[in-house]
């Protein structure tokens, strides 16, 4: 999930919603849409999908809090991980693109500052966000999907 970053306490509402099985990204624009699909409030609470990511709990709660949109099933692949490969190789301060040199043994993946604190409330997210979504999501499912089938 993305949103507008703030300099102050609070923090805009979540503006975009990443989501990978697969090779395939759906990018949801929240933030304008009229309403959240049925269809997608029943796929976040199907409870027979997982839904992994780093820190993904903070994430989720704030969904709920910005459009009462509730997520089951939710699963930090930091925890999975560390559980694996030991918290000396993955200790708390590892974000998901370091976690995916540990569990993918990928080389270093960009997270361009410049992007991931861009404007994700805008109508038309430029070509850069989206990769960057796409690229984050899909980083996600890959490390979720190692870890299950190694487990």
């Amino acid at each position: 999930m993305e949103w507008k970053p703030t300099s102050g306490p609070s923090s805009n509402q979540v503006a975009t919603l990443q989501l990978c099985i697969g090779r395939t990204c759906l990018i949801f624009q929240m933030i304008h849409a009229d309403k959240i699909p049925r269809s997608l409030r029943d796929f976040l609470s199907d409870s027979n999908y997982k839904f992994v990511g780093v820190g993904v709990q903070s994430d989720v709660d704030k969904l709920k809090g910005d459009y009462k949109t509730c997520v089951v099933n939710v699963v930090d692949v930091w925890d999975l991980a560390a559980d694996k490969y030991g918290s000396n190789e993955v200790n708390k301060s590892v974000g998901l693109m370091k976690l995916a040199e540990v569990v993918l043994g990928c080389g270093e993946i960009e997270k361009p500052k410049n992007v991931t604190l861009s404007d994700w409330d805008q109508y038309h997210l430029s070509r850069a966000q989206i990769q960057y979504a796409c690229v984050d999501a899909y980083v996600s499912f890959k490390i979720g999907e190692k870890l299950f089938k190694d487990d």
